[in-house]
């Protein structure tokens, strides 16, 4: 942060962590474990998702039911059916794209959707995997939708300046992403009720990754070099949306804020860990069914 701190505002705008800075950063005895990462990054385009999440029906592909995780849904959601709802988004969306991004995303009919269960923070929304092809079925390309709802900081910070929560999202993402995903975008539709259902759109996996902490992943002995790369990252997206000379003043240079942060992950895993045995005890006493 202290050297973006310093740095011109052009230049901060084009700053990018390319696989040659994460290399320069990571411990040479890690190096293997970081060419299966990388490896494992670069397969996560459509057409490895292609043969993961579809399957032939006939002639045509179809997205694999996966009960509770993905499956067909045709029944109304919040008043409005679920292929009224995919219609109305996707020209919503479309219309408000970027002209190059609207050309492109015209050559591409959809061939299916399913609703998909996602995240802890998009339970209870609509979330749906959209799969289209463009000249042939080897040019697939999987878009995710994804209900935007307020901020779980809106209590604490007031409303966003943006009225449509899904643009809020993409206007985050943006602002802090190197590289953005090119379908990134947000709409709004209306239901039966004319009750606004804010939304955005992007694709399922762009060369996206994860990690595993455990047997054959992050180890406490390769953990220093993710969490140095992660805090970098980090530092990057808030030098882009905020004042890197502000937080970097803020931060100082004594342990003080460091030891913050400590404190604050410590506590955050402590109630992690509660709030899993909660609700461990919770499936166990049949308060709340799960699902294996």
């Amino acid at each position: 942060m202290a050297e973006y701190a310093h740095m011109p505002y052009l230049d901060l705008a084009q700053q990018f962590i390319g696989e040659k800075d994460i290399r320069k950063h990571f411990n040479p005895l890690h190096q293997k474990k970081l060419d299966v990462y990388l490896k494992e990054t670069r397969g996560q385009n459509n057409v490895q998702i292609l043969e993961k999440l579809t399957t032939l029906v006939g002639k045509n592909r179809k997205i694999i039911n996966k009960p509770p995780l993905i499956e067909h849904f045709h029944k109304k959601t919040q008043g409005i059916s679920i292929e009224s709802l995919v219609e109305k988004a996707l020209l919503n969306y479309s219309a408000t794209l970027l002209a190059d991004r609207h050309v492109l995303f015209q050559r591409y009919a959809l061939q299916d959707f399913a609703r998909k269960v996602v995240g802890i923070g998009s339970v209870g929304t609509n979330c749906l995997v959209l799969y289209f092809i463009g000249d042939s079925q080897k040019d697939p390309l999987f878009l995710q939708y994804k209900e935007a709802q307020e901020s779980v900081l809106t209590p604490y910070l007031g409303r966003s300046t943006y009225p449509n929560m899904g643009r809020r999202v993409v206007a985050g993402q943006r602002l802090l992403q190197g590289a953005p995903d090119i379908f990134l975008n947000s709409g709004e539709i209306h239901d039966e009720a004319n009750h606004v259902q804010d939304f955005y759109l992007r694709q399922l996996r762009d060369m996206k990754g994860g990690i595993e902490i455990g047997p054959g992943g992050v180890s406490l002995s390769n953990f220093s070099d993710y969490a140095r790369l992660f805090g970098w990252a980090l530092a990057l997206g808030h030098a882009r949306s905020g004042d890197a000379a502000m937080i970097s003043g803020y931060c100082g240079q004594s342990k003080e804020f460091d030891q913050a942060m400590y404190g604050f992950a410590v506590a955050y895993a402590k109630q992690n860990h509660s709030d899993y045995e909660a609700f461990c005890r919770a499936v166990k006493s049949g308060q709340i069914k799960a699902a294996k």
